[in-house]
């Protein structure tokens, strides 16, 4: 007599599965007729459909279908709560923008308000794909507020000035409110802590000392926007006889931790500072577009090893929070601008999005779909034309994805929109509270 065994199917909370997986693993990268298997807000493991069903009991079972399954963006540079500001001055220079119409509203801010733009934001950012993003702003303890009850994965920090703003008075109480911010969110999955000084004009040399040395001892990461328009190189040579890279440079600021926003305006040079320092850049190609700064070295920053992410900037100056057309944009923009079709092909603009997402976050076991990383995964309805047919699915997903084929956003394990509902809010409620709150602000 012989006695056949079998291998009993490992339990797990949920099993989601559709037509195809885009992993951005190298190792393995597209898998066809795939299944993903969660537990406790990561990835067990993925695979074929038929292998995964035989390998894993599922307490839930989610099938999307025809639908691509990939990790989620990161929208590594934004404002969220400009929301409230979305068209309010369009067309115009940065400096002339920000100093006469953005900064004398936002004196008028206060934290609800700010949670509330906020809120919007999120609703946006899941709508589209968008599973985490980095946020600098005033008032910022609204915006934290509002990722914790959206549900995202945020890394932020108080916008640190100069001068005092809606939040604080003076230096001392600026880190102080950072300090308790990071206490407040230590420990939180979601969230984490950051110190943001705002950029090189609008701050002091003390005043950036002090932000590196906080981050330093409070082992924090750091964001600034940098070398955003020859406007902003003119006016830090006149005032530290410096550009801004060498500035932060001989500041200390420039170390693995630090990730600039923009990086327009740059030197050969002034790059290879860049990757010698470890810095992160987060290129904001639609803003930087739209404010007619200029437009990033991208391509001969990839080419020097810095890492680079993609950020959306704040609704006030893009104006929407759609990681999937500011990938697009990239794409296109370098092409043209380098008169090369190869500056920076769609697989690389996809890695910009997710990949290098991650590394703007800080988060290692992110920007990928293999096992032991977070459950940061959305799907796309890809039963339309624009994805008819579908030779290469990085080219449909940077060059022909609108971001409406949306069908889910889940963040570590948790489904927090699915099919146009979102399960921790009322979209119609809070379009109602972001209607009087842009009221409040307009008219005050």
């Amino acid at each position: 007599m012989t006695t056949q065994c079998t291998t009993a199917a490992r339990p797990c909370e949920r099993l989601v599965s559709a037509d195809r997986i885009v992993t951005q693993d190298p190792e393995c990268p597209i898998i066809e007729k795939g299944a993903i298997a969660l537990d406790k807000g990561r990835i067990l493991a993925l695979g074929t459909r038929a292998a995964m069903e035989s390998a894993y009991a599922p307490a839930a079972r989610l099938d999307l279908g025809e639908a691509l399954l990939m990790p989620g963006l990161v929208n590594a540079h934004t404002h969220a709560s400009m929301t409230l500001l979305r068209g309010l001055a369009d067309d115009l220079p940065l400096m002339t923008w920000l100093n006469e119409h953005i900064f004398p509203v936002e004196q008028r801010l206060t934290r609800e308000l700010t949670k509330t733009g906020a809120l919007l934001a999120c609703a946006e950012m899941m709508r589209l794909g968008v599973t985490a993003f980095t946020d600098m702003y005033l008032l910022e303890d609204g915006v934290f507020e509002a990722a914790d009850e959206a549900g995202l994965r945020m890394l932020g920090g108080e916008v640190v000035f100069a001068f005092p703003s809606p939040a604080y008075t003076g230096t001392p109480a600026t880190l102080d409110c950072i300090r308790r911010q990071a206490g407040q969110w230590q420990g939180h999955s979601r969230i984490r802590v950051a110190v943001m000084p705002h950029a090189v004009y609008t701050t002091t040399p003390e005043l950036l000392t002090a932000c590196r040395d906080f981050a330093e001892k409070e082992d924090l990461p750091l964001h600034m926007h940098l070398a955003e328009t020859p406007a902003e190189t003119t006016a830090c040579l006149e005032a530290q006889g410096k550009r801004p890279v060498p500035y932060c440079r001989d500041l200390g600021l420039l170390s693995p931790r630090m990730n600039l926003a923009h990086c327009v305006d740059l030197t050969e040079e002034e790059m290879d500072i860049l990757a010698e320092s470890g810095v992160i850049v987060s290129h904001c190609p639609r803003s930087n577009m739209k404010l007619a700064s200029g437009v990033s070295p991208v391509p001969a920053m990839l080419e020097r090893g810095i890492p680079v992410a993609i950020g959306t900037d704040g609704a006030a100056s893009n104006n929407a929070l759609n990681v999937f057309a500011d990938m697009s944009a990239a794409a296109l923009l370098h092409k043209v601008h380098t008169l090369s079709p190869t500056a920076l092909p769609a697989t690389a603009a996809l890695d910009l999005a997710t990949l290098g997402g991650a590394k703007a976050m800080h988060m290692p076991d992110a920007g990928a779909l293999k096992a032991g990383n977070v459950a940061d995964i959305i799907a796309l309805d890809i039963s339309g034309p624009s994805f008819t047919p579908l030779h290469n699915p990085a080219s449909s997903l940077v060059y022909a994805t609108s971001g409406q084929e949306v069908r889910m956003t889940m963040v570590e394990g948790e489904i927090l929109y699915l099919d146009g509902e979102y399960s921790r809010f009322n979209l119609a409620d809070l379009r109602a509270r972001m209607a009087e709150a842009v009221a409040e602000l307009t008219s005050a």
